[in-house]
């Protein structure tokens, strides 16, 4: 038996509709721009506040040091102790490209070990600044 297909009969193509898709992917990339911020500070770190404006962000070259508030060390999100992290930066740094270090210390931690650590900073070669980093406050203007 021999069956015929006219032009009315023919079989309709599905078509693949693109809107779920559209929307998963939207819904990802806001997602996504919610979480990185939040994951790009893993150290929980609360400044101290102080008055006055921004002077520089870190760049992507320097170093940034953290010590929590149980005054554990960090160098870019990395757990070390106090000589691994001298160490590290030893190796980091070099006399020709001299680095800025910006240290985000907590407010609970003790004058004395922001102090110490700066110092072993301070005879360190290939570190051009020092930089301790503070939560600025908004000044309302009236």
């Amino acid at each position: 038996m021999i069956r015929r297909f006219n032009r009315r009969n023919k079989l309709a193509m599905p078509e693949v509709t693109l809107t779920p898709l559209i929307d998963t992917a939207l819904t990802l990339l806001v997602i996504f721009m919610v979480a990185t911020p939040m994951l790009h500070n893993a150290v929980n770190v609360e400044l101290p506040r102080s008055q006055g404006k921004a002077e520089s962000e870190p760049k992507k070259e320097d170093l940034v040091v953290y010590i929590d508030k149980k005054e554990k060390f960090y160098l870019n999100d990395s757990p070390l102790t106090l000589n691994e992290l001298i160490a590290s930066i030893k190796k980091k740094t070099n006399q020709k490209n001299a680095q800025t270090v910006f240290v985000k210390a907590d407010k609970q931690v003790s004058h004395g070990t922001v102090c110490e650590f700066v110092d072993r900073l301070k005879y360190m070669g290939g570190i051009k600044n020092v930089a301790l980093a503070t939560q600025v406050n908004q000044r309302k203007e009236s």
